[in-house]
């Protein structure tokens, strides 16, 4: 076989599984990317309800501190979380 053909088809199957290749890697990255955006929402979500969680432990807190009894602050701090809603966003 000829050495400069040799050559051209050397070439062709490079450029072939470059392509093939590139192709592969952007869509791994496309992938990646809309993993990572739906872990920042979740991790959104984890610290409003966290916020929530310790605002309701300090209105407890407070509760208890103003004398309105143990078992009922504590209950009302249970309806409240029970009666909340989820968000569709």
């Amino acid at each position: 076989m000829d050495e400069f053909l040799k050559m051209d088809i050397f070439f062709f199957v490079t450029t072939v599984a470059v392509v093939v290749l590139a192709f592969f890697t952007a869509y791994v990255l496309w992938r990646l990317q809309r993993v990572l955006k739906n872990i920042e929402h979740v991790s959104e979500q984890v610290a409003l309800e966290s916020d929530m969680v310790r605002q309701d432990i300090a209105e407890m807190r407070t509760d208890i501190r103003h004398g309105e009894g143990r078992l009922k602050s504590l209950f009302g701090f249970l309806a409240k979380t029970g009666k909340r809603t989820k968000k569709k966003s």
